[in-house]
C-alpha cells in the first residue's frame, strides 16, 4: 500500500461509533437543527394566526429549506464546527433521509387541499419518521423518543380535530423543547 493511500485512509472515518461521534461534535448532537426547525414551526404558526393556513403552509415549506444553513451558522456561533469530517459515511444517511422527506412533501401538500390542518399533522409524521434515522446518525436513542412524540402528536391532533394553529404550535413546542434539552445535555457531556 502506498503512503498517499494510507494517508487518505487515516483521514477517513472507519467505524460507526467514530462517525457518530464526529456527527455529534459537528452539529451539537443535532440539537441546533431541532431548535431551528422548531422556530420555523413557530413562525409558520404565527403566519397561520395572523394571515391564513395557506400562507402558514408555504411558510413551513419554504422555511424548511433554510433549516440546515441556519443550523450550521448557529452551530458555529455556539462554538461547534457546524460540519462533519469529509468521508463520514453517515453523511450519506443524512442526505438520503432528507431526500426521502422531500419526496413525502407532495403527500402532505395534497392533504392540505382537503383540510389545511392535515398538512401540519402529516408534516409531524414525516419529520418524526426522519428523526428516527437520527438515532443512527448521532448514536443517540433520544431521537426515537422525539420521532415517537411527533408521530403520536400527529395522530392525537388528527383524532381531536385540532386546527392548523394548534398543530403548528405543537410541532414548535415539541421541537424547541426537545432541542434545548438535547443542547443542554450535549453541553454537559462536553
Amino acid at each position: 500500500m502506498d503512503k498517499s493511500k494510507s494517508s487518505d485512509q487515516t483521514n477517513q472515518i472507519e467505524t460507526i461509533s467514530h462517525a457518530q461521534s464526529d456527527m455529534r461534535a459537528g452539529y451539537a448532537n443535532g440539537s441546533v437543527g431541532i431548535i431551528v426547525s422548531g422556530f420555523i414551526w413557530l413562525i409558520s404558526a404565527l403566519v397561520v394566526f395572523k394571515f391564513s393556513d395557506k400562507y402558514g403552509i408555504w411558510t413551513l415549506l419554504i422555511g424548511g429549506m433554510f433549516i440546515y444553513p441556519l443550523s450550521v451558522v448557529l452551530a458555529k456561533i455556539l462554538g461547534q464546527k457546524g460540519t462533519h469530517t469529509e468521508g463520514n459515511p453517515l453523511a450519506n444517511l443524512a442526505m438520503e433521509g432528507t431526500i426521502f422527506m422531500l419526496m413525502c412533501l407532495p403527500l402532505a401538500f395534497g392533504l392540505s387541499l382537503q383540510h389545511s390542518e392535515w398538512f401540519f399533522q402529516a408534516m409531524l409524521l414525516i419529520i418524526g419518521g426522519r428523526y428516527l434515522t437520527f438515532a443512527s446518525i448521532y448514536g443517540n436513542r433520544l431521537y426515537w423518543i422525539l420521532g415517537g412524540i411527533l408521530g403520536i402528536s400527529a395522530y392525537l391532533l388528527f383524532g381531536f380535530g385540532i386546527k392548523s394553529l394548534g398543530s403548528a404550535m405543537t410541532g414548535s413546542l415539541i421541537e424547541i423543547s426537545f432541542g434545548l434539552f438535547m443542547l443542554i445535555t450535549f453541553r454537559k457531556a462536553t
